[in-house]
C-alpha cells in the first residue's frame, strides 16, 4: 500500500496569553518560512531539547517532533489524555494552522469532521446551508445535488428544512451539520470528536457511516475519547502524551499502552472525591472472593463473590434501596449490569458498617482486563445515594468454564455461553 499521510519533526508552537490576530501572522510568517525552506532552522533547543525561544517567551509546544506514516486505506486511532495534541495534529494535517516546524505531505483529497456546524449561517434554512456548508467543505454543487437526498434523510430534518436553522434545537443542528460533513468524498478523511455530540442513537448513526467509508477502502484519522468506538472501527493506533508521538501499534495495542501508562493512577475507594450522590450511605472498600478466600483475579468459570463494604452516617431503613454494579471492558464497552432487585432481593434494615455480597456462579467472562462501577439508590424516585465510575478494575485468568478447557479471548465476546451442540 502507497503512504498517503507522512510527517517528519511535525511540531506547532503557541505563545501563551496571546491574541488570535497573533497567532495568524504567525502562521502566516511559517508559512512563508517553509516556502523558503527555513521553517525548522528557526528554531534553537537548548540541551534538554527545550526550544529556547519558547522558554524565553512563554510558548507552549501542542505538538513536537510528530514523525508518522499513515497507508492507504488504513483507519488510524489518535489516542491521548485532554491536552496531548490530538486536535491540534489533526487541524495541522487539515491545513486548518501551519505548523512551526517539520513537514506534513497528504495525497489526495482531504475532508475534515473537526468542529461539526462551523461555517453554518443562523439565518439562511437548512436547505441553504446544505449548499452552503457543502460548499465550504469543498463539495461542489454536482456533488451536493448528488448527495442531497441522503443528506436529508440521514439528518432526519426534512420537515423543517425552508426553516432558519437559528430556530432549530441544538440536536437538529448537529445532525444537519454533520449529515452535509458524512457525505463528502474524500481519500483522507479526519474525524475529531463527532461521537461527542447527539444523544446515542445519532452517535451509533454516525459510527456506522465512519465505518461505511472505511469499508470502502478510504483513509481515516479518528479521535474519540470513547474507546470502545477506536477499538470496533481502527485498524492501528498512535498516543500522544504532552504533544509527542510515544507509541505505534494496532489500535489495540495502543490503547492497552494508553492505559497501563497514561492513564491517572488510581486512588484508593475511601477516598475518591469524583463520587455522586447524597453521601448517606458510601462503600468503602470492593474485594473479591472465592471459596472464602480473598484473591485478587477472578476465574472464568469459577464461582465467585464481590464484596461491597459500606458505612452509612447512622442506622436507618431504606426503601426500594437498589445496589448496582456494572461490568465494562476497559475501553468502557458495557459487558453487563447487575442489581438485587432483579431476583426480588431487598435491603431495608442496615447496620451502621457491612458488606454488601453479589454471588455470581460460574462466572460467565472471558479472560481479560474488567472494569467495576457501582451505583446505589433509594426511595421510590431512584434518589442516588452513592456513585462510583470505575471503582475498580480486575482481570479474568484462563479456567474451565467448558469441559475441553478452552477459552475463547475477549475480542472474540464478552460473554460466555454454555451450550450443547448435536445434529438433528
Amino acid at each position: 500500500m502507497s503512504t498517503v499521510i507522512h510527517t517528519e519533526n511535525l511540531g506547532k508552537r503557541y505563545r501563551l496569553g496571546v491574541m488570535n490576530s497573533r497567532r495568524l501572522y504567525d502562521d502566516v510568517q511559517s508559512f512563508f518560512l517553509r516556502l523558503r525552506g527555513k521553517g525548522e532552522q528557526t528554531l534553537q533547543l537548548a540541551q534538554d531539547g527545550t526550544p529556547i525561544e519558547a522558554s524565553e517567551k512563554k510558548e507552549i509546544w501542542a505538538i513536537r517532533g510528530i514523525d508518522l506514516e499513515v497507508k492507504d486505506g488504513d483507519v488510524l486511532g489518535v489516542i491521548g489524555r485532554n491536552g496531548s495534541g490530538k486536535s491540534t495534529l489533526l487541524k495541522v494535517l487539515s491545513r486548518i494552522t501551519a505548523p512551526t516546524m517539520g513537514s506534513a505531505r497528504l495525497r489526495g483529497r482531504v475532508a475534515s469532521l473537526l468542529e461539526v456546524g462551523t461555517g453554518f449561517n443562523g439565518e439562511l434554512t437548512g436547505r441553504e446551508n446544505i449548499y452552503l456548508n457543502g460548499s465550504i467543505l469543498g463539495m461542489t454543487r454536482a456533488d451536493i445535488d448528488r448527495h442531497y437526498d441522503e443528506i436529508v434523510e440521514f439528518s432526519g430534518v426534512e420537515r423543517f428544512l425552508n426553516t432558519p436553522v437559528k430556530r432549530y434545537s441544538s440536536g437538529m443542528f448537529v445532525r444537519l451539520a454533520f449529515a452535509v460533513a458524512a457525505h463528502l468524498d474524500p481519500d483522507i478523511l479526519i474525524v475529531d470528536e463527532v461521537l461527542a455530540v447527539g444523544d446515542a442513537a445519532f452517535q451509533r448513526k454516525c459510527l456506522t457511516r465512519i465505518s461505511d467509508v472505511a469499508r470502502q477502502g478510504r483513509t481515516i484519522l479518528f479521535v474519540s475519547h470513547q474507546a470502545a468506538a477506536v477499538e470496533h472501527l481502527c485498524t492501528k493506533g498512535v498516543v500522544l502524551d504532552a504533544g509527542r508521538l510515544v507509541f505505534k501499534g494496532s489500535q489495540t495495542e495502543a490503547l492497552d499502552y494508553y492505559v497501563q501508562n497514561l492513564q491517572t493512577k488510581k486512588v484508593p475507594l475511601s477516598e475518591r472525591k469524583d463520587r455522586r450522590g447524597t453521601g448517606s450511605l458510601r462503600i468503602t472498600d470492593i474485594e473479591f472472593r472465592r471459596q472464602g478466600q480473598r484473591v485478587e483475579s477472578f476465574t472464568a468459570g469459577a464461582d465467585s463473590e464481590v464484596h461491597l463494604h459500606f458505612e452509612q452516617v447512622q442506622e436507618r431503613t431504606y426503601q426500594n434501596l437498589k445496589v448496582a454494579l456494572r461490568v465494562g471492558t476497559l475501553y468502557d464497552a458495557p459487558v453487563f449490569t447487575h442489581h438485587n432487585q432483579l431476583n426480588g432481593t431487598e435491603f431495608t434494615t442496615l447496620p451502621r458498617t457491612g458488606i454488601f455480597v453479589c454471588s455470581i456462579p460460574r462466572l460467565p467472562l472471558p479472560e481479560g482486563a474488567y472494569r467495576l462501577n457501582f451505583m446505589i439508590s433509594a426511595n421510590m424516585d431512584y434518589e442516588l445515594v452513592d456513585a462510583v465510575d470505575n471503582a475498580m478494575e480486575f482481570h479474568i485468568e484462563g479456567g474451565q468454564f467448558f469441559s475441553s478447557g478452552e477459552l475463547p479471548d475477549l475480542r472474540s465476546g464478552v460473554a460466555l455461553i454454555d451450550a450443547e451442540w448435536s445434529i438433528a
